[in-house]
């Protein structure tokens, strides 16, 4: 009998975009037709996005141009939950200052809010969001605001993001602007929160998903956080040597090449005789060395190394490193 394929454990996937299905304006290759199969197998997709750029409608749109499933209730936006984290905190009709994009500006509109573009315009609060045409003037006005007692939204504080050329800088690295300018910490409504995976799951009515995502520090910790299955796929920012890494509360409980490893069987690690295996593979720590039967670029090799680092490093808060020799 055929082995049961990886996916077929779960009732929904719930998938981050950047670096999971695109990259900049392109498809990942292979991640299309991964995500169409799954209607087939009974399995409901949702979209989790830190980025707020867009309009939840408009990422669908972008979605089915590049051949994924997607209706616009599919998407679930930081974009949207920052505009409510901001209406549960201030009254109906208060001025925000929008620093990020039109489509930002009009989930905080839809919340009964009034987006301003000038500190001078007294708001009580500043949202920020990502958006590829922000400048030095919406952070200084983001700043004065801030500075003079605005409270602080920001819909996520990912460093980075990537891109079709390579990793760019993301909404974080704006934030961290505003931070400097003014010695204030914002509120943070995406990832890696938890409510942003858990309101995605109730949309979909999973009672057993699995977050797929490229980012250990907001996908993978705010899947753990909703206390759902964790996958990391290796097309976007982390790499198996981060994954191996990563401190306790960013560590996914699988670990995925590319998409089209959801429908494959998971080689779950399993220790025998001090040593950890998964498939063909297997780690063996000895002190600080971990010595792996396999070759670097077999991924099981790197599934059995995390099991075995991970399992003698159980409860951390900084990211550490084996070393590693390889035994082929």
């Amino acid at each position: 009998m055929a082995a049961e394929a990886f996916i077929d454990a779960f009732d929904a996937v719930l998938s981050d975009l950047d670096g999971v299905v695109y990259a900049g304006p392109h498809a990942i290759p292979g991640a299309p037709e991964a995500l169409r199969g799954l209607a087939a197998r009974g399995v409901r997709l949702g979209y989790v996005t830190n980025n707020a750029s867009r309009s939840p409608a408009e990422v669908a749109a972008h979605l089915r141009e590049l051949g994924a499933p997607a209706e616009d209730d599919d998407v679930v936006s930081s974009a949207q939950a920052g505009a409510e984290l901001l209406a549960r905190k201030v009254p109906k009709g208060s001025p925000v200052l929008v620093t990020g994009s039109r489509a930002l500006a009009h989930e905080v509109e839809l919340r009964g809010l009034v987006p301003v573009r000038s500190a001078e315009d007294a708001p009580v609060a500043v949202i920020q969001g990502f958006s590829p045409d922000l400048g030095w003037r919406d952070l200084a006005e983001a700043s004065y605001a801030v500075a003079a007692g605005a409270l602080w939204v920001a819909t996520n504080t990912d460093l980075t993001i990537p891109q079709a050329r390579g990793i760019a800088p993301g909404n974080g690295a704006l934030v961290n602007a505003v931070r400097g300018a003014t010695g204030r910490e914002p509120l943070v409504a995406g990832k890696p929160e938890a409510p942003l995976f858990v309101a995605a799951a109730e949309r979909l009515g999973a009672h057993r998903p699995v977050v797929v995502g490229d980012r250990l520090d907001t996908d993978i910790l705010g899947g753990n956080r909703a206390g759902f299955a964790t996958a990391a796929v290796l097309t976007g920012v982390d790499t198996k040597e981060t994954i191996l890494a990563a401190r306790t509360a960013e560590r996914p409980r699988y670990i995925l090449g590319t998409l089209a490893e959801l429908y494959a069987p998971y080689p779950e690690p399993h220790t025998d005789d001090g040593a950890w295996r998964a498939g063909d593979s297997e780690a063996r720590l000895h002190g600080n060395v971990l010595r792996v039967s396999g070759s670097p670029d077999d991924l099981d090799a790197w599934r059995a190394a995390c099991a075995a680092w991970w399992a003698a490093r159980p409860d951390t808060d900084e990211p550490t490193s084996p070393e590693l020799v390889w035994e082929s």
